[in-house]
Order: structure tokens, then sequence, then C-alpha cells
């Protein structure tokens, strides 16, 4: 009995005595934020590769565009020019271009390191991985504007030497020049305190002003203009395809603006709203220009001005205010209108008017970014502005200019008469975009074309100048 006191005593002293218990630590002050700041990167990573998802959808867009405003015997080639932009292009930025734009520099005009993403290592910071995949999306987006201002009359292999020395070169060195703090760099015009948020320069007057210089440098497609001066419309082959490229284009933008600030903040509210409103503005202005002086409210022209509006706010989304996107376009939408009309009267012929929405409107829009800045303005902002997009223009016309000469008298640039008439899918693809209808010259089945001109405009019912991509 005892013995069994006992044992009982020592159970019973053993399950009320205290026991040391292994316990999460009480958080702090320091815990709570570094589980937060975690959170953040997190969120950061990933609104940032959603948002390279949706820039990268844009090529779709450009796709869509470029194809329905141009003629139905020309669309495989379309098609394998914007698929090559962005596989080429992604190469060419990996190995070259994104250590010129993003690497370290003494100077201020390029980097220097990270070529062939040498700035990753398996146990180092994975935000460089994040950091490439957003902005090659951007280097394809410059790239493939030039396609559709060079469309119906440029040689394959010509085009795919383009590609790699804007993707590996012209882009990345204005890149670095603007942008190149970003990572590593530091680039002269940066230090100025020149504002492109997104891109109107940096992205899209570089591709504008180098579609200047490929049209230049190409000519007209044959029947653009007759002997004696007058525009003759040539006819895009599906207008509904090249809207629904607008409106995937206009999404993609959603993608373009505030994924920019490569941070999931309340911030991307401002930029969604502000990128929105200057497409719709640009849209509405460009049809009641179009419907003044045409007497109908043009389809490719309106489809234009949101394309106008898109790039105008795009490198003062974030520093605007909504009001301000509204003016900046609409403004656009005007603009735009005018253009086509004057780089057609001067005979440079862009059958999707690429150097008018993103050259001149990127121009614009640079220029708004500092005019209407939300922290106020000053004759020191706009002349900042200014000389960044007098640098883009002397940096990329300049060096594409020469850049397509050498392509032209080396390979050769533009097909033959003969492959122009037949069509470039056929001629240069051995391939047809529809079969089962007549599309192409080859074989004797005639090519679909425009109508003769009538005193119409040519911007009517054609997509001669139109739209984008």
């Amino acid at each position: 009995m005892k013995l069994k006191a006992l044992i009982l005593l020592i159970l019973v002293a053993l399950m009320t005595a205290p026991v040391a218990v292994a316990a999460d630590p009480e958080p702090t002050v320091l815990t709570n934020k570094e589980a937060i700041d975690l959170v953040q990167t997190h969120a950061n990573y990933l609104w940032s590769l959603v948002a390279a998802a949706l820039v990268f959808f844009m090529q779709a867009g450009f796709a869509m565009v470029e194809a329905g405003f141009t003629r139905a015997k020309n669309s495989i080639n379309i098609m394998m020019k914007n698929l090559m932009d962005f596989s080429i292009g992604s190469i060419a930025f990996w190995a070259i271009g994104f250590g010129l734009m993003f690497g370290a520099s003494s100077t201020g005009w390029f980097g220097t390191t990270g070529f062939f993403l040498s700035d990753f290592t398996p146990d180092g910071d994975p935000w460089v991985l994040a950091f490439w995949m957003f902005q090659v999306v951007f280097a394809a987006t410059a790239a493939t504007i030039v396609s559709g201002a060079m469309a119906e009359r440029t040689k394959f292999t010509g085009y795919i030497l383009y590609s790699i020395v804007v993707s590996g070169l012209i882009y990345p060195v204005f890149g670095s020049w603007a942008w190149g703090s970003l990572l590593n760099g530091s680039g002269w015009l940066e230090g100025f305190g020149f504002i492109d948020f997104a891109g109107s320069t940096v992205v899209h007057s570089v591709g504008g002003w180098a579609a200047l210089a490929g049209a230049i440098v190409l000519g007209p497609r044959l029947g653009k203009y007759t002997k004696d001066g007058k525009i003759k419309p040539i006819m895009g082959h599906n207008i509904p395809l090249a809207a629904l490229g607008v409106f995937i284009l206009w999404l993609g933008w959603f993608g373009f603006n505030p994924g920019s600030t490569t941070t999931a903040d309340t911030s991307i509210a401002m930029i969604f709203v502000n990128t929105n409103l200057a497409a719709a503005a640009g849209a509405v202005l460009a049809m009641i220009v179009s419907w003044m002086k045409f007497g109908k409210p043009e389809v490719g022209m309106s489809l234009n001005g949101a394309l106008a509006g898109l790039v105008g706010i795009t490198a003062g989304c974030a520093n605007v205010s909504p009001t301000s996107a509204i003016i900046i376009g609409a403004a656009a939408g005007v603009i735009v209108v005018f253009s086509v009309m004057f780089f057609d009267k001067i005979k440079v012929d862009d059958p999707v008017g690429a150097v008018s929405v993103h050259g001149v409107c990127g121009a614009w829009g640079t220029l708004a970014a500092g005019i209407f800045n939300i922290g106020g303005t000053s004759a020191g902002i706009i002349g900042v502005q200014l000389m960044g997009v007098a640098a883009c223009f002397l940096w990329t016309f300049p060096a594409a200019l020469v850049m397509f000469k050498l392509i032209d008298k080396t390979i050769g640039l533009r097909v033959s008469p003969e492959e122009e008439l037949e069509g470039l899918d056929y001629a240069e693809h051995g391939g047809i975009a529809y079969p089962d209808f007549g599309v192409s010259t080859h074989g004797g089945i005639s090519s679909i074309s425009g109508p003769p001109s009538s005193g119409i405009p040519s911007y009517v019912g054609s997509a001669s100048p139109a739209t984008q991509s």
C-alpha cells in the first residue's frame, strides 16, 4: 500500500509540476516587419510577371492589327515577322541588350555588365530574372512597331537582321540613358530628371523613328502613289481583325503602364485609370476629326486614335491627374490624324500608321508628361523632356537609317516587284494564309486589293494610313 501511495504521489507531482513547452516566440516589431516585407516581395514578383504576360499578349494585338490593315496575301509574312521579333529579339536581348541597358555604367551611355544574364546566379537574387522578363517584352514591343511600317514589301531575311540589331543595340542603348538606374546602370538622361515612366519615348518613339527610317529606305508599295502624285488607297483585308487587335493592345497596356511600377501597391489604381481615359479620349477625338474631314467616322483613324492615346499617356501615366490624362489622350487623337495625312502627303508609305502613332504621339506624350506634371511644371522640366525627345530621334533615326541602308546594300531589304505583286506569303514563305479564297496571284488567282481612287480621301475605308502595329 505504501508503494502504491508513493507511485500515485509521484504521478500527481509530475502532472501538476510546471512543464517547459516549446512554443513560438512572441511576435515583435522586427519579426512582423520581416513577414510583411516577405509578403510584399512575393506580391511584387507576382504583379510584375503578370504584367509581363499582359505585355507579351500585346504581340498578338500587333499581329492582328498589322494583318487586318494589310492585304491577305501578306498575312503569313506579318505573323512570321511578329513571331521572330519576340523569339529572336528575346535571344538578342538576353545576350547583349539587357547588359547594355541595365548593366553597370561609369559613363551613363551604356552598361558594360550583365551580358548573357550573368548577373544571375543560382544562389543570387532571383529579381534579376523577374526584371529581365518584364523588360524583354518591352524590347519586343519596340521591335515589332517597325513591322507594320515596312509591311508588304520587305525581305524576311533583311527583317530578321533588323530585329536582332534593334533588340540588341538600338533600343537598349537609348533605354540605358533613360532607365539604366532601374537595375545596375546610371543613364545620363535620367540624371537630368527625364520623365518617361513607362516608355512613350523609350519604347514607342524608338520604334516609331526606326519605322520611319525603314519606310524611307524601302520606298512606297507598288501602286500606292500615282505618277501625278495622287494617293491610291490600298485596302486592308480584315478590319474586324484589326479592331480586335486594338482591343487586345488596349488590354495589354494595363500591364504595360501599371506594371512599370514593378511594385504591387496602391499607385497602380491611378495609372490604370489614366491609361484607360487617355485611350478613350484618343479614340473619340480621332473619330470626330476624321468625321469632320472625310464626312464619315473613319474606322482606321478611330482605332489609331485609341492607340495614339495609349502611347501618349505612357510617359506620364504615374504623374498626371485623370483630367490631364483625358487632355493628353484627346490631343494625341487629333495629332495622329494630321500626322498620318502629313506622312502620306510626303509619300512616306506607312501601311498602318506606326510612325504617327508611336513616333509622333510618343514625342507628344513625353512632352505632355512635363507639361501636366501633377507635382508642378517649369521651363526646366519641359526643357529636359524636349531634350529627351530630341536625343531619342537623333540616336534612333540615324542609327536605323544606316542599318537599313547597310542591309539593303548587302543582303537586300526589298523584295522584287514580281514577289510584291504575288504576295510575300507565297514568295517568302511558300504558303497561302487563306487557301479557300482568292488572295494570291500564285496559280493565276488575282490578289484582293483596294478600289481605284475616286476622289475619296485615301484614309476612308482604307487601312493604308490606319492603324499602328
